[in-house]
């Protein structure tokens, strides 16, 4: 089943900040875009990290009360290095990335690094602004039709806010897991709710044949 890409969902026009980009310049970049991160570039645009609002906050608690300079500079707030995607991988695959990692956004960079674009939580959540009508016809082409090789009318898919509920018969017990897995793979899936039922059990433990003599 094909998945969305990141270079589909990001955002290509980025707001950025060199190495040298005052702290006050960050903030104002933050605010006027209304956004809560950038990433930070090198002369040859790419990324060397990304400067947050948290990384902001933490730097004027982190500021010294005798006489020391603090973080002035975006090099000096930035989090690095940057946890980057490439444009040609799978929205489920970044999304995985950015909550195993605990970010907000992943700058999208090309073969050779440099910035392109930059995925954030919301970018990838467009996948679920996907039709409850689209979704009935993905499932059925290619969740009863593909994965089950079925008539398009064995099972009946109705979907309701990408919920999803799969209720006919099967020929075997095992396509109705594998039916439910399929299901949810799909982008913008919310749930999946099983009410198949199936014509053989081929799950069941073979009956065990005859004793031996004794």
């Amino acid at each position: 089943m094909t998945h969305r890409t990141v270079g589909e969902v990001m955002t290509r026009d980025v707001v950025e900040a060199r190495r040298t980009t005052p702290f006050k310049e960050v903030v104002r970049l933050l605010d006027h875009h209304r956004i809560s991160g950038l990433p930070v570039l090198d002369d040859d645009d790419k990324v060397l990290g990304v400067v947050s609002g948290t990384d902001l906050v933490r730097a004027q608690a982190n500021r010294s009360g005798h006489g020391r300079a603090g973080a002035v500079t975006a090099a000096d707030l930035m989090s690095s290095p940057a946890i980057t995607v490439h444009p040609e991988q799978s929205v489920p695959d970044a999304a995985r990335l950015m909550e195993r990692r605990g970010v907000e956004r992943l700058p999208v960079v090309d073969e050779e690094d440099r910035l392109i674009g930059i995925a954030t939580r919301r970018d990838l959540l467009r996948v679920f602004l996907r039709t409850d009508e689209d979704l009935s016809r993905q499932v059925g082409e290619e969740v009863v039709g593909r994965t089950l090789g079925l008539p398009p009318d064995a099972v009946r898919v109705s979907v309701r806010d990408g919920v999803v509920t799969l209720d006919g018969r099967v020929e075997a017990r095992s396509q109705v897991p594998e039916a439910v897995r399929a299901a949810w793979r799909l982008e913008g899936v919310v749930g999946v709710v099983n009410a198949l039922t199936f014509r053989v059990d081929d799950c069941a433990p073979a009956a065990s044949g005859p004793s031996g003599s004794r």
